[in-house]
């Protein structure tokens, strides 16, 4: 029996024995020191379970990454050796400034009686900076509008003429393919523009714009009416919860049709203002200026309607809007300021980054000091290039800073491993078998910014199928390296240059090792070309053409030179260069290449119809009168590749 478990239940009627035994005087009563026993037995094991329920839930506190013991403590209003304790007992030495896990401090929290609500250390921050800030340091803000539509529907012209300035002159292609931020002035008041791309690979380019703007300007062609792409931007803008106003470009096209525009905005739910609607809808020219003052008080009206209000007195938060590597400025990072007054000499925390401002610029290439809320500006002296789309802060407490990017860098690193680790099982196994017809083709992208090197590595998988899968190994932006060439040679890739070139060495490198370097400036031909490349990759694909029929009339035996068979040929021609089935009733009984094919003693390249030859074939010598020949070619064709797997 175990010495916790409680005793079996006896009977409680005495025998006689005891009867006697308890008449005598100063005897013990019968069964008093068992029911003692059980009593201290139940009390100690009811202990035991009361210390091993928690307390009652009385109170809710915030888990940021990375807390630590002192700061866990100072949030449960508990001593810290307390938490040290409690840690102990789960076999985790811990000192009273190393950070913990979010589910082990909320672990924690839970036996101290707390609730917990995980949030990110930039969002702890905020919420202090934002119960401190004073309504009346509220001031009205730049509106940030984006400018989306389909592509070639004259988003970047149209800004150009608004700036004054010819960007779209200097795009490859005539298309945008990163991320632009600019910013305007009228009345007085600055108004802040984002470009995005509107070619259909460049989604996750337009939902980021999306993403941190007031107002979308939907830009759609009055000679094209509404394409794919608008109504992808439309989707955006409303999953954004952002106003949509319509420019209607070109006008000044012969061909130019507002109305069809807007017949068919409204049958997506946009109904224009003087259609009886709300939403405004402006016909303007890009190319004559033609009614663009008025787009930009639309513009000024619909932000007035919003009250976009920001606090210039507070630490600067925002969105990197794009990033790359500059060759003689290091990384750079588009930078917009979406509440705060950005200064140089500000720390800032994106990510698992931990950066200096030490110079920034405008949209123009001016130098600036300091940058008010929705204003765009370049960041440089990073010491690496921060994730295009995230959020960055500026912090004052830079010890803790650091001691958050620490922990979310061994996080990072920890994925990668797990994500990295072969795992041998019957399942994987199984895929391998099943895979075995599968070829890879390996691609090292490197682009000139971060936006499109992760817009190409979702494009090109995405082309991927039954047959042919495409591995993206790298992505990377800046030149072509020597690494970016050996890892390529290891693994068989091809390398992919947008926008950039290859380093001197790596191009010596890559011609030694024959690496492939494929360099372009527009995506759709890269797209083309990828796909072509995933057509070299699978089997080749040949197709028979049957030539023409010989009948075996009379076979000969010559030395040195094996069986010849004297044939008339019945229909079509026999070539010297085809091949040869042979059919014996109706039934295949070799396949070969022609070994010598004779007109008389002549050699001949080809017999036709009607006519007589002499035919031997390569190893083989088993020809009857009687055999049938069959003459065919093998014809290589380009294979068709099967349509791209679901994402």
């Amino acid at each position: 029996m175990h010495p916790t478990a409680l005793r079996p239940e006896v009977s409680t009627v005495p025998t006689e024995q005891q009867r006697r035994h308890a008449a005598k005087p100063g005897a013990r009563q019968p069964g008093r020191k068992r029911d003692e026993d059980e009593g201290n037995l139940r009390e100690r094991i009811s202990k035991r379970t009361a210390v091993l329920e928690p307390p009652p839930i009385d109170r809710e506190i915030t888990v940021a990454e990375g807390i630590t013991v002192k700061e866990l403590s100072e949030k449960l209003g508990v001593k810290a050796n307390l938490v040290i304790k409690k840690l102990v007992e789960k076999k985790i030495f811990a000192t009273i400034n190393q950070t913990l896990d979010v589910k082990l401090a909320e672990e924690i929290a839970r036996e101290f009686g707390a609730s917990t609500n995980q949030v990110s250390y930039e969002e702890e921050s905020t919420q202090e900076v934002e119960l401190a800030e004073d309504a009346k340091e509220l001031v009205r803000r730049a509106p940030v509008v984006t400018i989306m539509g389909h592509v070639d529907h004259g988003k970047t012209s149209l800004l150009d003429a608004i700036r004054q300035t010819d960007v779209a002159g200097r795009e490859a292609g005539g298309i945008t393919q990163h991320i632009g931020a600019y910013h305007v002035e009228k009345n007085g008041r600055k108004i802040v523009f984002i470009d995005t791309p509107g070619h259909q690979a460049f989604t996750r380019m337009r939902a980021r714009g999306a993403k941190v703007t007031d107002i979308v300007v939907l830009v759609v062609s009055a000679d094209d009416g509404v394409m794919p792409q608008t109504l992808e931007a439309i989707d955006h803008a409303r999953a954004a919860s952002v106003p949509i106003l319509v420019a209607i470009n070109k006008i000044d096209k012969p061909d130019a049709q507002p109305d069809r525009v807007k017949q068919q905005l409204s049958d997506r739910g946009l109904l224009a203002e003087d259609w009886g609607g709300d939403v405004v809808m402006v016909p303007v020219s890009a190319k004559t200026g033609q009614n663009l003052d008025l787009l930009l008080e639309m513009i000024l009206l619909v932000a007035d309607i919003q009250d976009l209000k920001a606090n210039p007195n507070r630490p600067a938060t925002g969105t990197i809007l794009e990033a790359k590597l500059d060759r003689g400025r290091g990384p750079v990072a588009t930078m917009l300021v979406r509440n705060g007054t950005l200064r140089v000499g500000d720390f800032f925390i994106c990510g698992a980054l931990f950066n200096k401002v030490r110079a920034m610029f405008d949209d123009r290439g001016n130098p600036a000091k300091e940058a008010e809320p929705s204003m765009p500006v370049e960041v440089i002296g990073l010491e690496d290039l921060p994730e295009v789309g995230d959020n960055f802060q500026v912090v004052s407490d830079t010890s803790k800073a650091k001691q958050i990017v620490i922990y979310r860098e061994s996080k990072a690193r920890d994925a990668a491993m797990a994500k990295g680790a072969r795992v041998a099982s019957l399942a994987s196994l199984n895929q391998q078998f099943a895979e075995g017809e599968l070829k890879d083709l390996n691609l090292i992208i490197k682009a000139d910014v971060g936006g499109t090197a992760e817009v190409l590595s979702d494009t090109l998988q995405q082309l991927s199928n039954e047959k042919v899968r495409v591995r993206v190994l790298r992505t990377g932006v800046g030149a072509i390296t020597e690494d970016d060439v050996l890892l390529a040679s290891a693994s068989e890739a091809i390398i992919i240059g947008f926008n950039v070139r290859p380093e001197r060495n790596a191009q010596s490198t890559a011609e030694q090792q024959k690496v492939d370097i494929r360099l372009h400036s527009i995506i759709y031909e890269l797209i083309d070309e990828v796909q072509r490349a995933m057509t070299g990759l699978l089997e080749p694909v040949y197709k028979e053409t049957i030539v023409g029929h010989a009948e075996v009339r009379e076979t000969f035996r010559i030395s040195k030179v094996g069986t010849v068979a004297g044939c008339y040929v019945s229909d079509g021609a026999i070539r010297r260069d085809a091949q040869i089935r042979v059919l014996r009733d109706g039934e295949v009984v070799h396949t070969g290449r022609i070994e010598a094919l004779k007109r008389f003693k002549n050699d001949a390249s080809e017999v036709k119809n009607g006519l007589e030859c002499g035919i031997s074939l390569v190893n083989y010598n088993n020809i009857q009168v009687g055999d049938r020949f069959e003459a065919f070619t093998m014809e290589r064709i380009a294979p068709e590749l099967p349509a791209p797997t679901a994402p």
